[in-house]
């Protein structure tokens, strides 16, 4: 155990200091959920709650791995550290993340500056992926200034993002449905800063409109009314804008109430994986056909699992 802990520190110190390899190593463990992952990232916790991390989200084919290599590069002109977090659909195939998202952001791939690691959904929903606020936890820890989180495509109701990041950016395109869907979704209620991404097409300006519209019905607990900028992402424009509305939400700072709150969920969210990571999967599938043969019902057989762990 010394020697393990020994070890620990070692690629700790590492990661404070900028090797790349030993944080890549540790972001392996966070997602393979190796208990070595859990110490190390004990350690660097008191390191936390310096980065800004943004999130994100939208539809499919709304631009959003555009806009975040966009901000990317802006944060960098700045002189920030970047780290990029891609929730990408898993493979069919491997089990694995699709990296479409690294794909387009190969410009990166060389600057010290940015870390960029995709991540497979693994079947999680929420547009997130188990070990997402692990990996951000680890970015914070590692001392980048800003982490951009991209979630895959999400619909209606899975904005697990919001409890993540500090500022939400939700993501929209004119024509593709989100004017009509705009009011029911409850994507809507998430978002910190509206980007009506690909504004060069026709309905851009309708969309904001309806944007406005739908906040002066919608009244939110902070007093925070969400800032609308239209961006062209793939030709650079509205991104200063974007930065702009995302730093000022934030500079409002999150309330402790608030951070509270989400630190509740995640605390739950954490037990539930530690409880569900005692029992195998054997254990379920054997619990299962018992229930299913009306053999057993399903509150003894929980009992029984809750008693033994």
């Amino acid at each position: 155990m010394l020697n393990q802990s020994i070890a620990e520190v070692s690629l700790a110190e590492k990661i404070i200091a900028g090797d790349a390899r030993a944080l890549a190593r540790a972001a392996t463990w966070i997602e393979n959920r190796r208990p070595e992952a859990e110490h190390l990232l004990r350690e660097l916790f008191p390191r936390t709650g310096r980065a800004l991390i943004l999130g994100i989200t939208g539809a499919p084919g709304a631009g959003k791995s555009t806009l975040v290599d966009q901000l990317a590069r802006a944060l960098r002109a700045e002189g920030k550290t970047v780290g990029v977090i891609a929730v990408d659909p898993t493979s069919p195939y491997s089990g694995g993340a699709i990296l479409g998202d690294r794909i387009r952001m190969q410009q990166h791939h060389s600057d010290p500056g940015v870390f960029i690691r995709s991540m497979a959904t693994r079947g999680w929903l929420g547009g997130l992926a188990a070990a997402t606020t692990e990996m951000t936890l680890l970015l914070d820890g590692a001392g980048f200034d800003a982490i951009l989180v991209e979630t895959v495509g999400v619909g209606q109701d899975e904005v697990e993002i919001a409890r993540l990041a500090d500022v939400t950016l939700v993501v929209m395109v004119p024509g593709m449905g989100d004017d009509v869907q705009a009011i029911k979704a409850g994507i809507m209620e998430i978002a910190d800063v509206f980007v009506i991404n690909k504004a060069d097409l026709a309905g851009a300006d309708k969309l904001e409109r309806e944007l406005r519209s739908y906040l002066t019905l919608a009244h939110r607990a902070d007093g925070w009314v969400p800032k609308i900028v239209q961006a062209v992402a793939s030709d650079g424009k509205g991104i200063v804008e974007t930065m702009a509305a995302a730093r000022e939400y934030h500079s409002r700072g999150r309330s402790r109430e608030r951070a509270a709150d989400i630190w509740a969920i995640r605390l739950r969210e954490m037990l539930r994986e530690k409880i569900l990571d005692r029992l195998p999967a054997a254990e379920f599938a054997a619990g299962g056909r018992e229930v299913a043969e009306r053999r057993r019902d399903p509150y003894s057989v929980l009992k029984e699992w809750l008693e033994r762990i």
